[in-house]
């Protein structure tokens, strides 16, 4: 029996523990989803010696969030659209028109003045300020200088990492044209000329072969002729 209530007992127990598991995973869910729905705004301020005692106010929507010392830094959570940021210098301030799940990041710089210097802020790039905000000389401001408890947070900095370039495709070039080779040039064959002659075809090449033979033949019958008429008469007999 001993046995038994010892085994309902872990049964028990780790049934127990399973439901605070499911529980706590729920509530982390619930918390990512309620943090991606809204933007955060990192305001920081340099660790330098000129105006150290300074600690200026930050205010969102004319409403004082904190103030800031040297040294020091502190994450806002807005709902997301447009929202003004000023600190105790009215002439410098910054208007961001913030988006779901993004990070904005402020800068608070000390400038000089006739009495004493008073706070500005400077919008910061993100690539600048992820590097900044993790330096080992800033810490989170300390709480009696939170004013908006409900919106600023001292949780440790967390950036996001800068978006990596997108490479831009180049074109190919296209290849010029091919430019046609020039026509050799042809030899013209030269006409040939013919000339009429009455009995006797004449060209530039010399007279036809039906014409030699014409002239020959009649230059035997002369050379015939005239052998005969040479030749003494036979005395009859």
């Amino acid at each position: 029996m001993r046995r038994v209530k010892t085994q309902l007992f872990w049964l028990a127990l780790l049934a127990m523990l399973s439901v605070s598991a499911v529980i706590a995973a729920g509530q982390d869910h619930a918390n990512t989803g309620a943090s991606m729905a809204k933007s955060t705004v990192y305001v920081y301020r340099y660790k330098q010696f000129v105006g150290s005692a300074l600690a200026p106010s930050v205010y969102c929507d004319d409403v004082e969030l904190a103030r800031m010392e040297n040294g020091r830094y502190f994450m806002a959570t807005l709902e997301p659209g447009k929202h003004t940021f000023r600190s105790n210098d009215p002439q410098s301030g910054v208007v961001l028109e913030t988006k779901p799940g993004e990070q904005y990041y402020l800068r608070v710089e000390i400038a000089a003045g006739m009495m004493k210097g008073h706070g500005r802020l400077v919008l910061m790039s993100r690539e600048q300020a992820s590097y900044e905000l993790v330096s080992t000389k800033l810490k989170p401001l300390d709480a009696n200088k939170v004013a908006d408890k409900e919106r600023v947070s001292l949780d440790e900095a967390h950036p996001q990492a800068a978006a990596p370039a997108v490479a831009t495709p180049t074109k190919a070039a296209e290849p010029a044209p091919a430019t046609p080779a020039p026509a050799a040039p042809t030899a013209s064959t030269p006409a040939v000329e013919q000339h009429s002659v009455t009995g006797t075809t004449v060209s530039d090449n010399g007279p036809a072969a039906s014409s030699m033979a014409g002239d020959q033949m009649s230059v035997a019958d002369a050379a015939r002729q005239a052998r005969q008429k040479k030749q003494p008469p036979q005395p009859q007999q």
